[in-house]
């Protein structure tokens, strides 16, 4: 089989593009930068913006399956610099697979295209889409989607996976902010902390996609679907994160804020750095305080029926294997 992974430089892409290259597939990657690390994986690398058709339709030529996990995320920017990336450039994607007919598109969802702020047990492909969406990253997600699903058909089939907080060994987002909030002191646990939550450990994120791949095509129960993708069984989000911060040796988590004092101190972070115009991301945005004080994990029972999701690691051993890998890369004080 040959696959085209958009964003193969990223952390759920290259997790992916291993494993197409550990069974033999051959893999082509459309990325903004340059990852030796990929070129040594005997990978074709094309350095494009995911918004370039003709760059997108060369790279598509000849493939059997097309992974979409290029985007744009995070919690902070103006909506067009997250509609172009993730709204435009899905819009074209799909135009280069019909242009070259690619028979297959497995999209990186997200679940917050569902989450309204309030708790969500056990969620399912039911859920509405959020009104309004909790942030831009979700708005444009949730548009994205959209496009990705309507666009099922004879010609190119399609399906959605929704993975929800990856982490794993090389996780550039959930763990480092952790670490970094924790180191100076500045962790908080927002709510009483039994708030439950799904996580989902990068290789089975990354399995997921290629199980998805190999089960899809037009006439499958899956194609034209979403599903949530993320380890079995949810955290107790406030014990996850105080075993890991102490498994990592940093200093305990002391400070606690109420959901709703949070929500306000996010609103008032946001109107300071949209006021004055300041660079970066706010420390916190209300959004990110409902996610960390809120229960919200999902059923994966849906995926393991209709695509066999079987997730390979355990969710013991992927927290032990995250430990292992970020602990030895923490700056300790001379």
């Amino acid at each position: 089989m040959k696959a085209l992974v958009t964003g193969g430089g990223g952390f759920l892409g290259s997790a992916i593009v291993r494993l197409l290259r550990a069974r033999g597939d051959d893999v082509v990657v459309v990325a903004r930068g340059d990852y030796p690390e990929l070129k040594s994986l005997g990978v074709a690398l094309f350095r494009a913006d995911i918004t370039d058709l003709s760059a997108l339709t060369e790279a598509a030529t000849g493939c059997d399956v097309v992974f979409h996990t290029a985007a744009k995320a995070g919690v902070w920017g103006s909506y067009e610099s997250y509609f172009k990336p993730n709204v435009v450039g899905t819009e074209m994607l799909i135009a280069a697979c019909l242009a070259t007919r690619v028979p297959k598109l497995v999209f990186t969802g997200s679940p917050s295209v569902v989450f309204d702020g309030r708790d969500q047990a056990n969620g399912t492909s039911a859920l509405p889409y959020a009104h309004p969406a909790s942030s831009r990253y979700s708005a444009t997600k949730a548009a994205s989607e959209r496009l990705v699903l309507k666009a099922n058909s004879r010609l190119l089939a399609t399906i959605s996976l929704r993975p929800h907080l990856i982490y794993g060994p090389g996780d550039p987002h959930l763990v480092p902010r952790v670490i970094d909030r924790a180191s100076k002191g500045r962790l908080a646990l927002v709510g009483d902390g039994t708030n439950r939550v799904s996580l989902t450990y990068v290789d089975n994120a990354a399995a997921a996609h290629l199980q998805a791949a190999d089960r899809l095509s037009f006439n499958a129960v899956c194609a034209g679907r979403a599903y949530f993708i993320n380890d079995p069984e949810p955290v107790v989000f406030g014990e996850w994160l105080s075993t890991l911060v102490s498994r990592l040796g940093l200093p305990p988590i002391k400070r606690r804020l109420s959901i709703p004092t949070a929500v306000a101190i996010g609103g008032a972070l946001e109107f300071v750095w949209s006021t004055f115009r300041l660079g970066g991301e706010p420390p916190l945005t209300r959004s990110v305080a409902k996610n960390l004080g809120i229960s919200h994990w999902y059923s994966i029972d849906e995926a393991v029926r209709d695509f066999g999701y079987a997730p390979p690691v355990t969710s013991a051993d992927g927290f032990e294997q995250t430990i292992e890998w970020f602990k030895p890369r923490i700056p300790r004080a001379s």
